[in-house]
């Protein structure tokens, strides 16, 4: 905790300083220039890794990236998506996962969740990745390898949930609303996009 405390204190006496104009604005409102949804894990951090400032990230983080379907009404997810788009009327959603992702471990190795009832029941709204993976990966016994594949495919299987809420829906329906699957890699820093002509991910540069 004092490291918290610590870092408060650092972040008062010199961040907020330097930028307190930045932060005083802030009170007008805020206009993110995208939703950005990505994993709860503590080594992601999207302001950083997009470099953008207060204000301008509406972010959304759940384990591995999930996004439950509109329907099964599991949390507070569908409100956020829905005050981002309806409201705050951002251009673009990124979905974006990231390697090493233990959710996605604990969806490849059940018996690893088994005494985690909640984890457990929400990585149910990822259980078709887990069919795809098993599907088309069968020849795939590296687990390194299966682990980015699942980190891939979960990507667009949640971009497709998220098609299910109708914000979105009527938004990308209109034109007004892009989606875009990522894939951050922490250890070397690189992001991968998919592209949707070509079936794959590749680097972000090559996509955007």
């Amino acid at each position: 905790m004092q490291k918290l405390v610590d870092g408060i204190h650092r972040f008062q006496r010199d961040t907020f300083r330097k930028d307190q104009k930045l932060f005083e604005t802030l009170v007008n409102g805020q206009n993110p220039v995208a939703l950005f949804i990505t994993c709860s894990d503590s080594r992601i951090e999207p302001g950083r890794l997009t470099q953008t400032r207060p204000g301008e990230l509406f972010v959304l983080r759940t384990a591995g990236n999930i996004i439950p379907t509109y329907d099964s009404l599991s949390g507070g997810e569908a409100a956020t998506i829905e005050y981002a788009v309806s409201v705050l009327k951002v251009k673009d959603i990124v979905v974006c996962g990231h390697s090493h992702c233990g959710a996605m471990g604990g969806l490849l190795n059940p018996t690893s969740v088994e005494e985690l009832p909640a984890v457990k029941a929400y990585l149910e709204h990822a259980q078709a990745t887990r069919r795809i993976v098993d599907e088309k990966y069968t020849h795939m016994t590296d687990p390194a390898k299966r682990l980015m594949l699942t980190v891939q495919e979960n990507v667009l299987v949640q971009l497709e949930n998220l098609k299910t809420h109708p914000a979105v829906a009527d938004a990308v329906g209109r034109g007004d609303l892009k989606l875009h699957g990522w894939v951050y890699q922490f250890e070397t820093g690189d992001v991968s996009a998919f592209r949707p002509g070509e079936s794959q991910f590749l680097p972000l540069e090559e996509v955007i």
